[in-house]
């Protein structure tokens, strides 16, 4: 009984405890804890949106148009690891006023594209291409708007959409890196056709602007101005019933739909805290490494967790399944969302080296790729700023493939690419910079991989440190 006793003074000194805080420390803590869990909800939406603020105040490009990079990606392009060796052209539009048309282009002897169809969210559609819904024939793909009834005209693969705004990515595939190649890439992708439902039986041209030389940076700013980001989701889009439960949450710190979000200067503190706090957190969940792909052992992993994968692939609706953790991680190191992962393309992520150290933008490492890489199209590796996840800034490269002809191949057909500040004596072509005062991480592309792929039939290695010994060529 006197032990009871202890336990309930106890308890009663705790609340005491809490009851003199002042209700406006209180109020203060909920915020903070509240502002923490909308970043980490938020962050497919606001990554979607930092891309499309980028388009429409620093290009010509319009919600509706298209905007592409008329050669292979280069450091100006800072969004969230992108690839370097594929044409890239983007459209954002908007169903409100009704059906979407994307209409893409048959693969021929002329080009071929990898496409991604997503919602605000980031949640995949449909993917588009060689290995997508069309199977390299094109088509003319149909964006439903939230809560759509009207019919679904024949001829069109139709796409319900619980967002009125969406995006597609399309990768105009490069044969080689030449400019010969690139153009023909170029022209392949201006194919594409953007037009509402209402304009099918006419179609006006599609807007294309190359984008090529803008700094085009949509990398996440963990800062007060997130939560501005997010505000203009909350007031363009429609709630989907899944996320309801983040309308109270949100409206604690003054975003609520159709109204206007102007925190006063200590709410301004507190979102800011918040949100370095949410990126501290989720970069700490990223750090503590994805599941290894290749081996139980391995240094290179899964693209994304496999259980997030699942939920995205399946359209997050099973009712008892929502990772949404998994998800805030996975979209502040990349976008777009992929519906058949492993079909038209793969991923694999290492941001450490085969003794399980951080890459060190000061030294030297080698990647042997071995002989007959199992896929149909082409691999690549390509190197990003590990605090930014955007190629590294000021080098003259982020990658090579298996798309560069005169890549040095060893006798028995490997490869070996080289990263560091400096390239092995008469490695320059297997060579990829990296800058000596940052650290850096690394994702190996697989387009089209074949079955051997996924039986590990063929496994990447290991990234190894090489000796400071060993002489050096060129230099970024």
């Amino acid at each position: 009984m006197k032990k009871l006793f202890i336990l309930i003074a106890f308890a009663c000194s705790a609340v005491s405890a809490y009851a003199q805080s002042s209700s406006e420390e209180l109020n203060r803590r909920m915020i903070e804890r509240r502002a923490v869990e909308a970043v980490v909800w938020g962050m497919p939406a606001v990554n979607y949106d930092l891309m499309r603020q980028q388009m429409l105040t620093k290009t010509p490009g319009k919600v509706g148009q298209v905007i592409y990079w008329g050669r292979p990606l280069d450091w100006r392009n800072q969004t969230l690891t992108p690839n370097a060796d594929a044409l890239y052209f983007m459209t954002f539009f908007n169903t409100k006023d009704g059906p979407i048309v994307l209409e893409l282009p048959p693969g021929d002897a002329n080009g071929s594209f990898n496409g991604n169809i997503v919602t605000v969210w980031q949640a995949p559609l449909e993917d588009a291409g060689l290995l997508g819904a069309d199977k390299g024939a094109g088509g003319k793909y149909l964006v439903l708007p939230p809560g759509y009834t009207g019919a679904k005209p024949d001829g069109y693969i139709s796409l319900q959409s619980d967002t009125f705004g969406n995006y597609m990515l399309l990768r105009s595939n490069l044969k080689s890196h030449g400019d010969a190649d690139v153009q023909a890439a170029v022209a392949y992708g201006k194919r594409m056709k953007v037009y509402s439902l209402l304009q099918a039986a006419n179609p006006p041209p599609t807007i294309f602007s190359d984008v090529k030389d803008v700094d085009f940076d949509s990398t996440i700013r963990y800062d007060g101005s997130f939560f501005s980001n997010l505000d203009r989701i909350v007031q363009e889009e429609p709630w989907i019933a899944r996320d309801r439960t983040m309308i109270d949450q949100l409206k604690s710190f003054g975003i609520e739909k159709g109204k206007t979000f102007n925190p006063d200067e200590a709410t301004k503190a507190l979102l800011s805290s918040a949100a370095l706090e949410a990126g501290a957190l989720l970069e700490a969940r990223y750090n503590a490494g994805l599941p290894p792909f290749f081996s139980a052992t391995s240094r290179w992993t899964f693209p994304a967790p496999p259980e997030l994968i699942k939920a995205a692939q399946e359209g997050f609706t099973d009712p008892n399944h929502y990772p949404v953790d998994l998800r805030g991680m996975a979209y502040s190191y990349a976008y777009i969302g992929i519906k058949r992962l492993g079909a038209g393309q793969f991923y694999s992520i290492s941001i450490r080296d085969k003794d399980g150290d951080a890459f060190d933008g000061g030294k030297t490492y080698r990647l042997n790729v071995p002989a007959n890489v199992p896929v149909e199209q082409y691999w690549s590796v390509t190197a990003y700023d590990r605090q930014t996840h955007a190629l590294i800034k000021n080098v003259s490269r982020a990658s090579r493939s298996s798309q560069i002809p005169d890549l040095q191949k060893n006798s028995d057909g490997s490869i070996d690419i080289f990263f560091g500040p400096a390239a092995p004596a008469g490695k320059e072509t297997n060579w990829v910079p990296t800058d000596p005062a940052r650290k850096f991480e690394l994702m190996a592309r697989f387009y089209a991989p074949k079955k051997e792929f996924f039986e590990k039939k063929w496994i990447l290695s290991d990234v190894e440190k090489m000796s400071s010994a060993i002489g050096s060529g060129a230099r970024q």
